[in-house]
């Protein structure tokens, strides 16, 4: 046999040897994956890492789960681990792969930087890290890739510039997506270079600039994204040229422009259509109505104007119609008939019309008519009126209908139990009238119902027992009487609310109170309910609150509330109850607000009461109740509980107050309520506050130091102290006697803050009023203490860079903003008689440990007589109407009157300052412009370029519809702002309305970001 030349024998073996060298390498670069990248595995397809292990022979690697290997050599030219659980940061070392052509790790929690080494990878195809945590930079080096036809990186956190490179030199990219990053700058016109493109996403970035015209020259280009960016100046002709788009979206940026008349001829297959959310002008061109392809419109939150074309119907294919927050035109004469011409429009899902103010005359008959595919109709914040289309009930597909804030009015039609869908409805104020009809009792899907102040009437229909899907349930402050059915209280599964508060229902609360397992607030205010509180209620063990005041409740307070351990919030005021206060509820470990004030309770105030350090507030007023005797054995204990447990009794010196308050009680005031007013007769207790002396002031302020001091104000300081004999720490405000009006305005302070009682409102303890150890008048005020500080050190620190902890949500913003309406309201409405702050601003609002708010400083705060709301009250409070600069009320500097309305003026200052970070006495603010009219030309299209940035530092990466949730926020926070601050105080939306429509859209946008979290279908177009 002949044998192969030596030399070729050696080339031979030379060859397996490296081959055999290449494979190991390869091996090793995989373990090093596994064991230097990845952290932990607890995806869905479990440890799939497990089986890799060292080769006990070459090119076994090649059978690792999601590991792909050449047919002629056994080197890796694929990795894809897609939905692994992975985690940790990407070894560099996976650039050794060098044959490696698709690299798919998308859908895992990686983080740290994208490694520049995977610029090595000349071979690379395809690159998916997608759906990771990634931060940096984008490498400009994965340019070297030069094979690379498809990059995607959406979602992840990479922030910096998109590389001019990329479009130099991937000239064989066809698909590039980075949608959801934090990339800054300009979109680099060198992406028009890259002629193979087909999909270009750059959306939800925070690139800024304009829009590179090239990018309308690369013909081949079928999808493109550009929406929520920052993007400026007007959009390119040259996009309206690409003939082959099947999806343009650059909606949720500022762009300005018109709609090109003949846009029906430009997108033959465009599909999605995204223009909305910028700043074009305009009319809606009728040739839209030519692209019979088109799913989804997105046209909302610009400026456009007119009618909407009559023609839409035409788009067949039509699935979304987004049109809100214009100024689209329509009434009874001209403009609907766009609604009727929708009939057509076989497959539409999505109709949203909101906000559009200008849609105004009756609700279109012709909208029963829409296909039954509906899912989605929203008409709420509109000019309509009239009555709900009887035949509203043919859209059987509906899973959200809302007509909330509209002139709708009649009666809720008995068709709308055909909804059999519907997953939501909001009714809420709106002029509806009429009862409630029992056939939304066969709505067996209904999750929340929101129809409170919709001016309903007659008994809650037993029928909405049948409900066993719902989870909230709000019909208060509406007309209704009767009794509660008790099928409302078998509901199975609800757990949000049920608020039937401020109706005119009767009658006792069934035993099945039991059955609401599962429910989180119950509120019952505000009616004429009767009878005894069952003990069963003690069963709802998940009640965080419980709302029955200002009923005509009897017996005892059940022992059985024990129970509710996560109760947060007991209001049991405005009642007949008697008896003791049970012992039992100092176990309730997380209580915050008990109010038992204006009742018949009586005996000693439980000792365990000691217990609940959670309290923020506290109201026993208005009762029999005794302090604990005053034992040698508790005596001590006493001295560390007692002084903030009785807060919120009341003080000395009131008994001729309260007498004239029950004089003068309407005589309309309900029946049951007027056999309390004997109750209200008994003597006050002592003041159980012990005046503190200046020593203990002095001491727990370190001589009053420097490093105590917490602010200055106009008449004194405000010092952090700590009290030794107990170590509580309190805030104390030192007046400086030395300035003229500061004992009167001590006066002022003590005589308002002895009056008021509410959680929303800063908490006196105690006074000093002595000599210091210079044998001069010393007088304070002891307060309780707010570990967060002002309103104002938040909104405007002082030093350091914004972060996560120093700066508000848009959540913790809307809270703090509804407490200080609640608070106002309560000063302006319900104390008797009302009160006026006269300085409401950012210094003076005090934040609590959970962030809460409180108002504070009543230094010249006024307190106006019962009959005349524009006349001063107090005569020992004559300082002159000061204020701050800014948030005076102009009527002020004209000599006008002290008045409810010049608190507002300050609120919608305040308010427009904490949703857009500016002081009204910015530098900016020069000449006639000032915080109020620069908000005016902001509303509504500009509203993103006003919003206080720092805002968005609690924000995770969102979709649009999570944009459009916050932006209708705004408009709406922004909006009521405007209305409070007019410069003529009729102008000015009154303080009751001004809190309720606070509540409404907090509670809309909570409301909203729950319903898409929880997986809903999204009501706007998401890709």
């Amino acid at each position: 046999m002949l044998q192969p030349p030596p030399l070729l024998l050696l080339l031979s073996s030379m060859s397996i040897s490296t081959l055999a060298v290449a494979e190991a390498d390869d091996e090793a670069t995989l373990l090093a994956f596994k064991g230097a990248s990845v952290l932990s595995v607890s995806g869905s397809h479990g440890d799939t890492l497990a089986s890799w292990n060292r080769s006990a022979g070459g090119g076994r690697f090649c059978s690792w789960q999601g590991v792909t290997c050449g047919r002629r050599h056994r080197r890796v030219v694929a990795l894809s681990l897609p939905s692994h659980g992975l985690t940790g940061a990407l070894s560099p070392d996976i650039s050794n792969l060098s044959y490696l052509r698709f690299l798919n790790l998308s859908y895992n929690g990686f983080r740290g930087q994208i490694p520049v080494s995977l610029g090595r990878l000349r071979r690379l195809q395809v690159i998916d890290l997608s759906h990771n945590a990634f931060n940096g930079e984008l490498p400009a080096n994965l340019s070297s890739c030069t094979n690379l036809a498809v990059m995607r990186l959406r979602f992840n956190q990479l922030d910096g510039p998109v590389p001019p490179e990329l479009g130099d030199k991937l000239t064989s990219l066809m698909r590039l997506d980075l949608r959801n990053n934090s990339l800054t700058g300009a979109i680099p016109a060198s992406l028009a270079n890259l002629s193979l493109l087909n999909l270009l996403d750059l959306s939800v970035n925070d690139l800024e600039g304009s829009i590179p015209p090239g990018i309308g020259g690369i013909v081949g280009l079928q999808f493109l994204d550009l929406a929520y960016n920052n993007l400026v100046g007007d959009v390119p002709v040259s996009l309206y040229n690409l003939s082959l788009l099947g999806a343009l979206q650059i909606q949720g940026n500022m762009l300005n422009g018109v709609i090109p008349a003949d846009i029906g001829t430009k997108f033959p297959t465009v599909r999605i259509l995204g223009l909305g959310r910028n700043q074009l002008i305009g009319s809606i061109p009728a040739s839209l109505s030519n692209l019979t392809m088109l799913e989804q419109l997105e046209l909302s939150n610009s400026d456009f104007t007119g009618y909407v074309p009559h023609t839409m119907g035409r788009l067949q294919a039509l699935q979304g119609l987004y049109m809100w927050n214009n100024h689209l035109q329509a009434d009874n004469r001209e403009g609907w008939e766009f609604m009727a011409s929708l009939s057509n429009c076989s497959q539409l899902q999505h109709l949203l019309l909101s906000g559009n103010t200008a849609f105004t005359g009756q609700m279109p008959s012709s909208i029963v008519n829409l296909s039954t595919t509906v899912q989605v109709l929203i008409l709420d914040n509109t000019g309509i009126s009239g009555s709900i289309p009887a035949a509203i009930g043919n859209l059987v597909n509906l899973q959200l209908l809302s007509l909330y804030n509209t002139s709708l009015s009649g009666v809720i039609p008995d068709s709308i139990g055909n909804l059999a869908n519907l997953v939501q409805l909001d009714i809420y104020n709106t002029h509806l009238s009429g009862l409630i009809p029992p056939s939304i009792g066969n709505l067996s899907k209904l999750a929340e119902l929101y129809a409170y102040n919709a001016n309903l009437e007659g008994s809650i229909p037993a029928s909405l027992g049948k409900l066993g899907n719902l989870l909230a349930l709000d019909l208060s402050t509406n007309h209704l009487n009767g009794s509660i059915p008790k099928e409302i209280f078998r509901l199975p599964v609800i757990s949000i609310y049920l608020n039937l508060s401020h109706n005119a229902l009767t009658g006792p609360i069934p035993s099945e109170v039991s059955s609401f397992g599962n429910l989180n607030n119950l509120v019952l205010s505000g009616n004429q309910l009767s009878g005894t509180i069952p003990e069963t209620i003690g069963e709802c063990t998940v009640l965080q609150r419980l709302w029955l005041d200002d009923n005509c409740f009897e017996g005892s307070i059940p022992q059985s509330l024990k129970e509710i351990k996560g109760l947060s919030e007991l209001k049991l005021s405005m009642n007949r109850l008697s008896g003791t206060i049970p012992d039992t509820i100092g176990s309730i470990r997380n209580l915050q607000q008990l109010v038992l004030a204006h009742n018949n309770l009586s005996g000693l105030i439980p000792m365990a009461l000691q217990n609940l350090t959670s309290l923020s507030e506290l109201d026993l007023s208005f009762n029999n109740l005794q302090a604990p005797c005053h034992t040698n054995s508790v005596k001590k204990k006493r001295k560390r509980w007692l002084r903030p447990l009785t807060i919120a009794l009341s003080a000395i010196g009131a008994v001729l107050f309260l007498a004239f308050i029950i004089i003068f009680i309407p005589l309309n005031y309900k029946k049951c309520k007027q056999k309390q007013m004997s109750q209200f007769q008994q003597p006050m207790l002592e003041e159980q506050y012990t005046r503190l002396s200046y020593n203990a002031l002095a001491n727990g302020t370190n001589g009053f130091s420097e490093e105590n001091l917490l602010g200055k104000g106009s008449f004194g300081e405000v010092y952090k102290c700590t009290l030794n004999d107990k170590g509580t720490i309190v805030a104390i405000k030192v007046f400086n006697l030395e300035k003229s009006g500061s004992a009167r305005s001590f006066v002022a302070e003590s005589e308002t803050l002895r009056r008021v009682r509410h959680r929303y409102l800063v908490k006196i303890i105690t006074c000093c009023s002595s000599i210091n150890n210079l044998g001069e008048e010393f007088k304070a005020l002891v307060f309780e203490f707010m570990p967060n500080g002002s309103l104002n050190n938040w909104l405007h620190p002082e030093f350091g860079i914004p972060n996560l902890r120093n700066t508000l949500s848009l959540e913790q913003r809307l809270d703090i903003v509804v407490n200080v309406m609640d608070a106002l309201d309560y000063l302006h409405n319900q104390c008797q008689p009302s009160i006026i702050h006269c300085d409401l601003k950012p210094s003076n609002i005090l934040l609590a440990e959970d962030m809460s708010a409180r108002v504070g400083d009543f230094g010249i705060s006024r307190i106006l007589q019962e009959r005349a709301s524009k006349t001063l009250q107090n005569s020992d409070s004559t300082i002159g109407i000061r204020g701050s600069v800014g948030y005076v009320a102009p009527e002020y500097g004209e000599g006008s009157s002290v008045s409810t309305l010049g608190d507002v003026y300050s609120l919608g200052i305040l308010l427009l300052e904490i949703f857009t970070g500016r002081s009204p006495t910015d530098d900016m603010f020069q000449g006639s412009l000032d915080l109020h009219k620069f908000s005016v030309d902001a509303l509504p299209e500009k509203i993103w370029e006003i919003a206080d940035a720092t805002m968005w530092l609690h924000t995770d990466a969102y979709d649009s519809t999570a944009r459009s949730r916050i932006q209708s926020c705004l408009v709406s926070v922004i909006a009521l702002g405007i209305s409070c601050s007019k410069k003529q105080p009729k102008e000015r939306t009154p303080i009751q309305d001004a809190a309720i429509e606070m509540h409404a859209i907090r509670d809309s946008y909570l409301m909203l970001a729950q319903f898409n979290q929880d997986g809903d279908q999204s009501i706007v177009v998401r890709h």
